[in-house]
């Protein structure tokens, strides 16, 4: 089934961010775009390399008002020795979230049963607090946050301008589409 159009569900979990712990809640998402990025495990080869491939874009998701969230099964004490321990984990500014009793990991149907891991998957959630796109990959292959970043720019314009639609590689400022009346129930 999608997960296109459902609303996140209450959560309430520990974080790591700017060397502190915090709190971080429905309540923090709600009116504003957010990003929640999912990766199965601290210490690991990849993860890093995404992580601060969205560390590098972190302002412009920020200038469109969009927040990241990173989030792995990992505790938020995990979080930190990694933080520590990791040139380039070292410099995230966003939230890292922890997730080991995998509350959000089930809700966004990204739990994987056997090992108590996270799926490398990509959500984008609209103010209303609404999953709007989304993206797994297989464990082995990494993502790209340029494409993330106008993935987030185009879900953006089309929460704005409803009646329009952004093409194939559309980018802000480029043509857009407008749907005839007949077709729009056929998108």
């Amino acid at each position: 089934m999608s997960l296109i159009n459902k609303e996140v569900s209450d959560f309430s979990v520990e974080a790591f961010q700017n060397n502190a712990f915090k709190t971080v809640t429905k309540e923090d998402i709600k009116g504003k775009w957010s990003v929640f990025f999912f990766y199965p495990a601290d210490f690991t080869f990849i993860c890093p390399t995404e992580l601060e491939d969205l560390q590098n874009k972190y302002a412009e998701f920020k200038k469109i008002g969009c927040e990241i969230y990173s989030v792995s099964t990992d505790t938020h004490f995990v979080h930190k020795a990694w933080h520590d321990n990791s040139e380039r984990i070292s410099k995230l500014e966003y939230p890292m979230l922890a997730d080991p009793t995998h509350a959000l990991s089930n809700d966004f149907e990204v739990l994987i049963e056997e090992s108590g891991l996270a799926e490398r998957g990509t959500f984008i959630v609209n103010p209303d607090g609404k999953i709007v796109a989304y993206e797994i990959n297989a464990g082995n292959v990494g993502r790209n946050a340029d494409e993330l970043l106008r993935k987030v720019q185009a879900s953006q314009f089309v929460y704005e301008h409803g009646d329009e639609v952004c093409p194939a590689k559309w980018q802000p400022g480029a043509e857009t589409l407008k749907p005839s009346l007949d077709l729009v129930g056929q998108l």
